[in-house]
């Protein structure tokens, strides 16, 4: 059982989202707020939903740290396509998005997804981060970034290493290289999906 609240100022779309979380067995929602400062009263939370766009005036980046430190996940609900607020959301460390037209399984799926800590991976989400010129270039060689491209797509390191006419433990060497180069650059790459996102995020797939 998932405890899900959201923090969104407009009343339809707040009564929208709790009807349809209250009708899930496997989700609660434990509330609705209107800015992130009034989340504590809310008690333990799992996952936050949260719209990019407040009228209290706060940042993405201020209410995700602010929503970290309660202990709980963020994704993102938002109309809106404003590129930079969804950029600033992804480097705070938001885990995805779902748009307010999206239908309610998409959401839904969304939702258990992020609650768990899982990343939340579209086309709108990859469209706003991968041209993101603010993130520090990791300095990956041609070689690496063909290794990257090929392996974070999901190909097995045996294929990769076969289209690029190399040997299986010359990919396992790259791909240690580019978790490596990624961490100095303050991009951490803990997973295969920390992979996938690194290569959105600097145009490779």
């Amino acid at each position: 059982m998932h405890t899900i609240a959201l923090v969104e100022d407009h009343a339809l779309v707040a009564l929208g989202f709790q009807n349809l979380i209250t009708s899930q067995d496997d989700l609660t929602y434990v509330g609705g707020v209107v800015t992130v400062k009034d989340l504590p009263a809310l008690g333990k939370v799992d996952l936050v939903v949260l719209d990019l766009r407040l009228g209290d005036g706060t940042r993405p980046a201020e209410n995700i740290a602010a929503i970290h430190d309660m202990g709980a996940h963020v994704l993102i609900y938002t109309s809106g396509e404003n590129r930079a607020l969804v950029q600033e959301a992804a480097k705070a460390g938001a885990l995805g998005l779902v748009r307010k037209s999206a239908e309610p399984q998409v959401l839904l799926d969304a939702i258990r997804q992020a609650a768990t800590g899982g990343d939340v991976f579209g086309t709108d989400w990859a469209a706003a981060i991968d041209t993101d010129s603010g993130l520090a270039d990791a300095g990956l060689t041609v070689r690496e970034r063909e290794v990257l491209a090929g392996y974070a797509s999901g190909e097995t390191a045996a294929s990769v290493a076969e289209s690029l006419g190399v040997e299986r433990e010359t990919i396992a060497f790259h791909v240690t290289n580019i978790r490596k180069k990624y961490q100095n650059a303050g991009r951490p790459v803990k997973s295969r999906i920390d992979l996938y996102k690194r290569a959105t995020e600097d145009g490779l797939i």
